[in-house]
């Protein structure tokens, strides 16, 4: 259970941390004191993209912002103040490279959930004003737009699609999962949800129109998401599907294949990156038989014993729980020689069937389960993977994923990261939420001078939309804090603690 693990708030300072990941056995890297750019932080240096073309793009420093969606849109695809606050904060943050600002669906029916931003005819002006008020916030921050690189992320939500009801599936998947399909309700003779190859092909046609109104809005790069989960991920899982896009790598590649060469004809001038879950696990679900109280058991797999040749990308087939590089190496050395990707931004696992795997936390948010291993030992997971990938295709700019959960400890790691050559680029998410100006703190003044505003991983930006809220910090953003959204949210959290006593109180008798 979680509160075995030692809470990083509760280590008292850089020695306390350093001791209690040695005790850990983990090899993660931390600078003394944390730098300022005069200082000569890592984190201030600049990093050179190669476009297709030859030239070049110069990002300011090493500070990344992935891409965070807030179930927060208009249900025709629109951003609304909510979408429009949060990019402007991605602007404060100081930091040089804003990947993809929000999932941007390609299609409606490839939402996520009914207030997700899509292409539509009507896009084009609400998009232009949102990236121009990420633009005119940095510009008020920093001063300028120098080495500011700004991303679109390009999606379709595949297995999780909820396009017309926040609590409904509608699911399009690549092939029938032997534990996914259970789990999320999707019965094995329901070959309606498989996309056919005409399917496919029509989708590839709307990822290069969304491409080329990024490219028009004067976003410099699209991002064709290959993670978490959502369709571009599934393909490259689809050992066993039939036909043109499954079977073997090349096959399993081909959906991002034809997308990038596609976008590459269309649009010359625009870079492509890709987000890509580099490894996987099998979904895990709580222990019903080690829950107590109002608490979610721990998380174990679900059972993968009969399955003799496993459906994950970067992971054994015959056992799932090993990480296996292989095929991933294979994929970046692609994406460098053939495809012309500028850079990938790592990440692994699914926040919807592994989230320990993807963001390690010490608070599960409502549908997960108690962190089944310290969380620290996930963040050096991903970091190590990295650094392993990097040695491997070190010409290709990796940004980083996995270091929230450091908080005070963050910027000492991130340094240590970017200095060894771990990886090129530092990525934050839900930590931005909170604490947006975390970058230009360390870069500016060397310190955190609001560490009270580091996320603590609570959960609470994933356990509202799970519950059909919007996202946010609701802890310790004054903005969500005060909303009405908040008391909706301490309902459905109260509702669950009252089902998890029924449930566990069941499970002991």
């Amino acid at each position: 259970m979680a509160d075995k693990y030692t809470r990083i708030g509760h280590l008292k300072d850089l020695a306390s941390f350093r001791a209690y990941v040695a005790g850990l056995k983990l090899d993660l890297p931390a600078d003394d004191r944390i730098l300022s750019a005069a200082n000569g932080s890592p984190l201030a240096t600049t990093m050179t993209l190669r476009k297709p073309d030859g030239s070049t793009v110069t990002v300011g420093n090493r500070w990344c912002i992935h891409p965070m969606e807030g179930w927060d849109g208009t249900t025709d695809g629109l951003p609304t103040e909510h979408v429009t606050r949060r990019w402007q904060r991605f602007g404060v943050s100081g930091a040089k490279l804003i990947w993809g600002g929000e999932a941007f669906a390609v299609q409606p029916n490839g939402r996520a959930n009914p207030n997700q931003l899509y292409l539509s005819d009507r896009s084009e002006a609400p998009m232009r004003a949102l990236l121009q008020s990420l633009l005119d916030a940095h510009k008020q921050q920093c001063g300028n737009l120098d080495g500011l690189v700004v991303g679109l992320q390009l999606t379709h939500s595949g297995r999780f699609c909820r396009p017309n009801d926040k609590k409904k599936l509608e699911p399009r998947v690549v092939y029938h999962h032997p534990l996914l399909d259970p789990k999320f309700g999707i019965k094995p003779d329901d070959n309606s949800v498989i996309l056919t190859d005409d399917d496919i092909k029509r989708l590839i046609d709307n990822y290069i129109v969304a491409a080329k109104l990024a490219w028009k809005l004067g976003f410099h790069f699209v991002d064709v998401k290959h993670c978490h989960g959502y369709l571009g991920h599934e393909f490259l899982s689809a050992f066993d599907r039939p036909g043109p896009y499954g079977g073997d790598l090349r096959g399993r590649t081909r959906f991002m294949r034809e997308i990038v060469e596609g976008i590459h004809a269309a649009c010359p001038g625009l870079m492509i990156g890709v987000r890509l879950s580099v490894f996987d696990r099998p979904p895990y679900h709580p222990d019903p038989t080690r829950g107590e109280g109002d608490k979610l058991g721990p998380g174990v797999p679900d059972d993968y014993a009969g399955i003799k040749a496993y459906p994950g990308f970067g992971c054994r087939r015959d056992n799932p729980l090993e990480i296996d590089l292989t095929e991933p190496i294979q994929l970046l050395t692609m994406m460098r020689d053939e495809l012309k990707i500028e850079m990938v931004n790592i990440t692994a696992g699914s926040p919807y069937y592994n989230p320990h795997i993807q963001r390690p936390a010490m608070f599960p948010p409502s549908d997960g389960y108690q962190p089944p291993e310290d969380p620290l030992v996930g963040c050096e997971r991903q970091i190590q993977v990295v650094r392993q990938l990097k040695q491997a295709v070190p010409d290709l700019p990796l940004v980083g994923t996995a270091y929230t959960y450091f908080q005070e400890y963050l910027p000492h790691i991130a340094q240590a990261a970017v200095r060894q050559g771990w990886v090129d680029s530092v990525g934050i998410g839900r930590l931005v939420l909170s604490y947006a100006d975390l970058p230009l703190d360390c870069l500016k003044f060397g310190e955190l001078r609001n560490a009270k505003l580091l996320c603590r991983t609570f959960s609470d930006c994933t356990t509202a939309p799970r519950n059909g809220i919007i996202s946010g910090c609701y802890p310790l953003d004054d903005h969500y804090k005060k909303a009405a959204e908040a008391e909706n949210l301490k309902d459905a959290k109260a509702a669950l603690k009252s089902r998890l006593r029924v449930l566990n109180m069941t499970s002991k008798n």
